[in-house]
């Protein structure tokens, strides 16, 4: 997430109210979770296993727990919380805006456009030409949305990302800062869920094609001419390639990678990362045809444990 302006390191810890290390008109341009952070950005850590990978990462300001050395060309801010304090810039610079209107009056809907009657299409929201929205879906704030597509009845865009630290008295939510951001000739089918990012875009890419009731979690980008069939739940950071086809019931796990043209059959557990071109079946997730040998050879066991006997 950018900022509208550039910040001094100053200006951003005396909104947080925390010390910093280092020049006090250090250049702060936006904040961002690590997997996609560029130069400018904050990053927060907060646990020791971890604190290498931010202050080694693109990062250039980084939001910790721990007074640490600051890397050459970076600067610090230390927090006793860093969780806390990077909502409280989420929350700084994109607050919830309240709406009282179904159709936010700074939404920018484009010719052609139908929107049938009770879908609510937030603030700033941007909808291209010749889309067709049914009725009853939800468009949160800041949405971005191309040319001729079709979303059908009751599906969300941009709800919070699911994303929790746990306290001692329970649970505290990462605020969402980031957009869902949908290409062109998209199709999206009735009751699918699509979360924003935190910091970053939650995207679906031209030509793309979603089955009724899909979960598509924070930041996961999503190809080119990608077929995803019914009750499949894709979690958050997780990338698909172009031209890949998920079946029905697939689930997934987050932060990995599914490759360009694979093909993922249906109740799939997709465990770990895996290469495009190939088809695959099964959890823990194995090329098809392999797991479909070991199913067959299993259905042997009671033959070969009879002519034990």
């Amino acid at each position: 997430m950018k900022f509208p302006k550039v910040y001094s390191l100053e200006v951003i810890a005396t909104i947080i109210g925390c010390e910093f290390v280092g020049d006090k008109d250090f250049s702060v341009m936006g904040m961002n979770e690590i997997h996609v952070v560029e130069s400018g950005d904050i990053v927060f850590v907060d646990h020791p296993k971890y604190y290498d990978k931010a202050l080694n990462s693109v990062a250039t300001i980084i939001l910790i727990n721990k007074n640490v050395e600051c890397p050459a060309g970076k600067a610090l801010l230390i927090s006793d919380d860093p969780f806390r304090d990077f909502n409280k810039l989420t929350n700084y610079f994109k607050p919830f805006q309240f709406s009282n209107t179904s159709i936010s009056t700074s939404a920018k809907i484009g010719e052609g456009t139908v929107i049938q009657p009770n879908t609510f299409i937030g603030n700033h929201v941007i909808i291209g030409k010749n889309c067709l929205i049914h009725s009853n879906v939800s468009i949160y704030d800041h949405t971005v949305i191309g040319d001729n597509v079709m979303i059908h009845a009751g599906t969300v865009l941009g709800a919070d990302a699911f994303y929790y630290k746990k306290r001692d008295a329970g649970f505290d939510q990462l605020l969402s800062g980031g957009r869902v951001v949908i290409k062109d000739n998209v199709g999206i089918g009735a009751l699918c869920t699509i979360d924003k990012g935190v910091t970053g875009d939650t995207t679906i890419g031209e030509g793309t094609k979603i089955d009724n009731q899909v979960h598509v979690g924070h930041d996961t980008v999503i190809g080119k001419k990608c077929l995803i069939a019914s009750q499949t739940g894709i979690a958050g950071c997780v990338i698909i390639e172009d031209e890949v086809t998920i079946w029905g019931q697939v689930g997934t796990t987050s932060g990995i990678t599914i490759g360009a043209k694979a093909v993922i059959l249906g109740q799939t557990g997709v465990t770990k990362s895996v290469e495009g071109g190939k088809s695959y079946f099964g959890t823990p997730i194995e090329e098809s045809r392999e797991k479909l040998k070991q199913l067959a050879n299993i259905k042997k066991i009671p033959e070969i444990l009879n002519k034990i006997k």
